[in-house]
């Protein structure tokens, strides 16, 4: 697949989603149905591209697969979310079309090591409810920097143009060590703080300042002790122009230490 062929394709967007807790998953609140909303406004896509906080690996991954199995990478939660099923089919096509168009770095191809974890079904599922729309996943180098995502995430643009919808998942604040269960639960303020810069540095398109200074404070420190939900917001801005329509589809923090927030660039 060439996205230079299919110019009658509307460019998609690009979204980061905030996933938190597995169990959004199968809750009825404001945050799903704020997906299920911009799963129905925005154009439907050919396939969707997703780079989830869960897939970590050495080397660049990409799911290669015609069915993709529903993984519950979690534990001590409800029979019920673990008897969700996500049946979304691959893409093998756009999958080997995105391989193929990067060498530096390589992506290599899953063909039945993954399949599609809590990061990306426990959105699509509010999203994509029938489940009709094919779906491949991109997995997370942790040996690399922050600058290794963005760049990554670059060369990803131009799938928009071909009817790919690009969707980051992670979380930009997320602290498991200091994680409150109690619905009620008061966000920490270096919390708050952590978020409100993020928030800032998007609609001044300081992008390069995301990718750079994101940990040089304390409140940075403490919203990404660990980098897997962050990086997934890296790829996001590198598939982004600075230019595009900036959303903010959600905010809000659960639990005292993870941000929810959702952003769209370039959706209508």
């Amino acid at each position: 697949m060439n996205p230079s062929t299919r110019k009658e394709t509307p460019r998609m967007p690009v979204l980061f989603l905030g996933h938190g807790n597995p169990m959004n998953a199968i809750r009825d609140t404001a945050f799903t149905r704020t997906l299920a909303r911009l799963g129905q406004r925005l154009p439907r896509p050919r396939a969707i591209l997703c780079i989830s906080a869960h897939w970590m690996t050495k080397g660049t991954w990409i799911t290669d697969m015609g069915r993709p199995r529903t993984i519950h990478d979690f534990y001590g939660f409800p029979d019920e979310l673990f008897a969700v099923q996500y049946p979304a089919p691959g893409d093998p096509a756009v999958a080997e079309s995105i391989r193929r168009a990067s060498t530096d770095p390589a992506i290599h191809p899953d063909t039945g090591e993954w399949g599609l974890d809590h990061g990306a079904w426990s959105v699509l599922r509010h999203m994509y409810p029938a489940a009709d729309v094919p779906v491949v996943q991109l997995s997370l180098d942790m040996t690399q920097p922050a600058a290794f995502h963005f760049a990554l995430g670059e060369k990803l643009k131009r799938w928009r143009d071909a009817g790919i919808l690009v969707i980051g998942s992670g979380n930009i604040v997320h602290n498991l060590r200091r994680i409150r269960f109690e619905d009620t639960a008061a966000p920490y303020d270096w919390a708050v703080e952590f978020d409100a810069w993020v928030k800032q540095r998007l609609e001044e398109r300081n992008f390069r300042a995301l990718v750079d200074e994101a940990r040089q404070s304390a409140a940075g420190q403490l919203s990404i002790p660990t980098p897997d939900h962050w990086f997934p917001f890296l790829y996001t801005l590198g598939a982004a122009d600075a230019g595009e329509a900036l959303r903010f589809e959600y905010e809000g923090i659960d639990n005292a230490s993870v941000s929810m927030r959702c952003v769209s660039l370039g959706a209508e």
